[in-house]
């Protein structure tokens, strides 16, 4: 090893308030319950991304609850969607986690409704990414039932985030909502 760097040095990994699956495990804490809807993409125009075409610079996500009307051009353009507030373990941070794999809701909606599973806010879930492109995979393991640690109660109580926000095309941080989720969170767990 040269000493062209300096000793410990690593290169600094962007930080984004947006937790992704990368390859491998991905260990994670649920904080709250989801928001659930349908996610579709507008160009910097405002007209609709069709199913299959790749967002580009400039394109935003729109969306809708679940329950409430897609617009009709949108056609089969949509995802079903969760948005939750989750602890990375990888990056020791709060950030907001979107599902839309159809097989990773399944299984974690699959554990909810087992009786000796529940709710996956007191537990933690590992995703493991295998794959690339068309090719991927993923796959769901909860981790046994354990408390909330308090350094993660501690971050996420100093952490504001409003999910609703995502439904008004609104940035979800920068608004004042942590309040009222470390309320939830705390009877949850």
């Amino acid at each position: 090893m040269s000493d062209f760097f300096p000793t410990n040095y690593e290169v600094p990994v962007k930080e984004s308030g947006y937790m992704k699956f990368e390859q491998g495990e991905n260990r994670f804490r649920v904080l709250v319950p989801p928001i659930i809807g349908w996610e579709y993409w507008v160009d910097k125009d405002g007209e609709v991304r069709q199913k299959g075409e790749r967002p580009q610079k400039g394109d935003k996500p729109v969306r809708v609850k679940d329950g409430q009307p897609v617009p009709a051009e949108v056609g089969d353009g949509s995802r079903h969607f969760w948005a939750m507030v989750v602890w990375n373990y990888q990056l020791k941070r709060v950030q907001i986690l979107q599902i839309t794999q159809n097989g990773i809701q399944r299984t974690i909606r699959g554990l909810e409704k087992d009786k000796d599973w529940g709710a996956p806010v007191g537990y933690d879930l590992v995703v493991v990414r295998t794959g690339e492109d068309l090719d991927t995979e993923y796959e769901v393991m909860p981790k046994p039932k354990k408390e909330l640690d308090l350094v993660v109660s501690e971050a996420f109580k100093n952490t504001h985030i409003n999910l609703e926000a995502l439904f008004e095309g609104k940035d979800p941080f920068a608004t004042n909502g942590a309040e009222d989720l470390a309320e939830e969170v705390s009877k949850k767990t």
